[in-house]
């Protein structure tokens, strides 16, 4: 589907989407713990719709009610025996969704069940190393990297397991959420500096809501550099009845992109703005780019001010980039974007395509090393994005063309469904003015 956005600014209010992020971990869990849990979670997207269809596959029941779902456990999970009895053998599809596959994977091996997990898009090609190693060391049994599907057997044991901090927080993140299925106590030695921590905080929030508790302690590594131990005691993940997924910033941060390009500014409701999302970092962001930010109970607010370019770091919220990309186009002076050597391994190779966007509309962008770096303009030409498959490609470029001087054809504007299936509803909601190519 190619879609075509008028020029002209966004103004309003809108509700944030629900977090992906959130609602992985906690149907993940939801689905390991006995009992009944309703997952309130108001809107869904194809890689949450992708995690629950693997967790059905493994046996636990999801219903769509009015408020969000309700999970119903995999076989045999009760409060006095930690391994549930899932299906064996289970086909595992994993559409493009790399949580659903870096979290799920250790969880199979894990439980021991055995499994093939199906691929699509990029993924096949996105690393699994070094999890893929560690797996195996700890008696999983793992088919070739790089293909799909992939086939899993054995079961892990409890343990340690050591992982480098600058690689996916995914991979810490599927072993935590692991860990309370293996009997015994598990530690994972993550070296420092570690990235995406945030999304690391997250995991251990939802494993909190299900009462498991990780311990954090400084460590070394056996090679004696610094490290970061999370330690998982032995026990049963307990289910609370009821967790409610919160807003996503990821995906309020296009629209308080869009408001910072705004002279009336852009509303974003249903946030939590002392929520353990990296991507909360947005408003900071947004601030150094000269717009002014307002915080307000439940929500956020920005608005065009004076913009101006500056030096940002990503290393833990990356998924930040395409927003702060689309501001820092049209902002006075030069940007440069610091950190941001793993957008390269996301639905698309997101610093060359970041960068191909912004150029293809008339900005100014260039890839040094890891950093992307943005020269500032008044406006944009407007002209047409390859969307490259990647959800966040065609989002940055629908909220440019709020500034450009013509419209801004998106190619392939369908893969906004894989996080956001309404976004462009939304952005019509806003003023935007959308057609779909006939």
């Amino acid at each position: 589907m190619n879609v075509i956005v008028e020029p002209g600014a966004l103004s309003g209010e809108i509700a944030a989407p629900s977090s992906k992020s959130e609602a992985h971990r906690l149907l993940i869990c939801a689905a390991l713990a006995p009992g009944t849990t309703d997952v309130d979670c108001t809107t869904s997207s194809d890689d949450i719709d992708a995690t629950i269809a693997c967790l059905e596959a493994l046996g636990a029941r999801v219903a769509r009610t009015r408020r969000g779902f309700r999970v119903r456990p995999v076989p045999g999970t009760s409060a006095s025996d930690n391994v549930p009895e899932p299906r064996p053998g289970a086909v595992l599809a994993c559409g493009e969704s790399g949580s659903t596959l870096r979290f799920l994977l250790p969880v199979v091996c894990a439980l021991g069940c055995g499994g093939r997990f199906e691929m699509l898009g990029r993924l096949p090609e996105r690393p699994l190393s070094p999890l893929y190693e560690e797996l195996v060391a700890h008696g999983a049994v793992l088919g070739p990297q790089g293909r799909s599907p992939l086939e899993v057997s054995g079961r892990l044991e409890a343990g340690r397991y050591a992982l480098p901090g600058n690689v996916s927080s995914q991979y810490v993140s599927g072993l935590l959420m692991a860990a309370p299925l293996l009997g015994g106590p598990v530690e994972v030695l993550v070296s420092e500096p570690v990235e995406s921590r945030p999304y690391i905080d997250l995991t251990i929030a939802a494993l909190s809501r299900f009462g498991v508790s990780v311990s954090e302690a400084p460590a070394r590594t056996e090679d004696g550099a610094p490290a970061v131990s999370f330690v998982v005691a032995p026990g049963c993940l307990r289910s609370p009845g009821t967790v409610a997924v919160g807003g996503d910033w990821s995906g309020a941060a296009f629209w308080l992109a869009a408001g910072a390009l705004s002279p009336e500014g852009v509303s974003v409701s249903g946030l939590d703005l002392a929520s353990t999302q990296g991507d909360r970092q947005v408003l900071a962001a947004l601030a150094l780019l000269g717009a002014r930010v307002l915080r307000r109970p439940g929500g956020a607010a920005c608005v065009r001010d004076a913009s101006r370019g500056t030096t940002l770091s990503v290393e833990s919220c990356p998924d930040l980039v395409p927003p702060l990309a689309a501001v820092a186009s049209l902002a006075e002076g030069t940007t440069r974007i610091t950190g941001a050597a793993r957008l390269r391994l996301k639905e698309s190779d997101r610093l060359a395509t970041v960068s191909a966007a912004i150029c293809a509309l008339g900005g100014s962008a260039r890839v040094e090393g890891d950093d992307l770096v943005i020269d500032g303009s008044r406006s944009l030409a407007g002209g047409t994005v390859d969307a490259a498959g990647d959800h966040r490609i065609a989002m940055m470029a629908a909220v440019l063309a709020a500034r450009c001087e013509a419209p801004v054809k998106i190619l392939g504007a369908e893969c906004v469904s894989k996080s956001y299936p309404a976004f462009f509803e939304d952005l019509a909601a806003l003023g935007g003015v959308v057609r779909e190519e006939s």
